[in-house]
C-alpha cells in the first residue's frame, strides 16, 4: 500500500507502525482530508491524518477552499473535513448534507464564535465600546492612511465568506473592510498593534489562543437570528439583510456519503474525534506564537494522547 513520506514517518515516529490487532484497512482507496487557511484545521487534520495512517489507511491532505469545498465533497473528491463552523458555513453545509451525498459526522467539541473584535485600549478611543453604535461615531480612530477617515476592519480571507462588507452597509458603519491574504498574517498584524497599542479592529474567532492572551472584546452587535440573513425587513434596518452580528454555535465534522461504505472504521474514528476548546486554542498557539511546525506539534499531541485517540479507534483495536 502506498503512503506519502509524510504519513509513513508519521506512524513510525508515534512509535507503533501496525497497531496491535494488526488491523487491516477496508480499502487501499486514499482518504482525502480537507485543509483549509486556519491554524486549528492545520492541526487537528494533521492529528487525524496520523492516526488513520497509523491504522495503515492511505491518506493524502488536499487544501481546499473553505466556502467552495461542497462539490468536492458531493462528488468525493474530498472525503473528510474536521472544521465546519456554523459561524460562516451554516447555510451551504446545511444544504449539502440535504443533497445526500454529505454526512453530518456530529460535532468536533468547541463551540464556535467569530465576529468584529478589538483590544481593550481602544475603548479610550471609542468609550461607546462594545456597543456597536459606537463605531458611526469613531471609526475614525480605527482608520489607516488608505482608510481615513472611514475606520478599518480587518477581515479574515476572502474564502472564509462572513458578510461584513453586507454588515457595514447595513448597519451605516463608516468602515472599509480590507480582507487580510491568511489566517497568519491576520493574527500577526494584530500582535503587531497590540505591542505598540497601535488602532485596530478584526476578526477575531475561538477557539483561538487570541481572546486568551490579549485583552479585548468582541463587539455587541444586534443579535444574530437567520432572519437577519434571510428578511431584510428584519432588525434595524428594514431594507437590508445582515444587520445583525454573526451567528455562533457548532464546529462540525463532515464526510463523503459513499465514503463510510468504503471505509467504516476510518468513519467511525472521525466520528468519535473531539477536541476541547482550550487544548485546540494551546495546540494553535504553540504554531501561531511560538513558531512550531503543524507537524510536530500534532505529533507531540499524538504521543501524549495515544490512550485517547485509540478509544476512538475501538473499530481497529479489536
Amino acid at each position: 500500500m502506498k503512503k506519502t513520506l509524510i504519513t509513513a514517518v508519521a506512524a513510525l515516529s508515534v512509535g507503533i507502525v501496525t497497531p496491535a490487532s494488526a488491523f487491516e484497512p477496508e480499502s487501499d482507496q486514499t482518504i482525502k482530508l480537507m485543509m483549509a487557511d486556519w491554524s486549528s484545521m492545520l492541526i487537528n487534520t494533521e492529528i487525524l491524518n496520523i492516526i488513520l495512517s497509523t491504522y495503515g489507511y492511505d491518506v493524502e491532505k488536499v487544501i481546499a477552499d473553505d466556502s467552495a469545498r461542497y462539490p468536492g465533497f458531493e462528488s468525493g473528491d474530498l472525503t473528510i473535513a474536521l472544521e465546519t463552523w456554523q459561524t460562516t458555513q451554516d447555510a451551504a453545509f446545511t444544504a449539502s448534507v440535504a443533497t445526500g451525498k454529505v454526512l453530518d459526522m456530529g460535532e468536533l467539541g468547541p463551540q464556535a464564535k467569530e465576529d468584529w473584535w478589538y483590544p481593550s485600549y481602544m475603548e479610550e478611543q471609542c468609550p461607546g465600546l462594545p456597543d456597536w453604535k459606537a463605531l458611526r461615531e469613531c471609526a475614525e480612530a480605527f482608520a489607516a492612511p488608505e482608510t481615513a477617515p472611514k475606520g478599518r476592519y480587518l477581515s479574515g480571507p476572502v474564502s472564509w465568506g462572513g458578510f461584513d462588507e453586507e454588515r457595514v452597509e447595513a448597519l451605516g458603519l463608516p468602515f472599509e473592510v480590507v480582507h487580510s491574504g491568511t489566517d497568519a498574517a491576520m493574527f500577526a498584524e494584530l500582535r503587531a498593534a497590540y505591542e505598540r497599542k497601535a488602532p485596530i479592529i478584526l476578526w477575531v474567532y475561538k477557539p483561538h489562543w487570541a481572546p486568551s492572551v490579549y485583552d479585548g472584546k468582541f463587539v455587541d452587535f444586534p443579535k444574530y437570528e437567520p432572519a437577519c440573513y434571510e428578511d431584510a425587513s428584519w432588525g434595524v434596518n428594514p431594507d437590508a439583510k445582515y444587520d445583525c452580528g454573526k451567528p455562533e454555535g457548532w464546529i462540525k465534522k463532515m464526510a463523503w456519503a459513499e465514503g463510510e461504505e468504503i471505509w467504516p472504521c476510518a468513519y467511525d474514528i472521525v466520528r468519535n474525534f473531539t477536541m476541547d476548546g482550550d487544548e485546540v486554542g494551546a495546540l494553535v498557539y504553540e504554531v501561531d506564537v511560538e513558531g512550531r511546525g503543524v507537524e510536530e506539534v500534532a505529533m507531540e499531541w499524538a504521543k501524549e494522547n495515544e490512550a485517547k485517540w485509540r478509544g476512538w479507534a475501538a473499530c481497529a483495536e479489536k
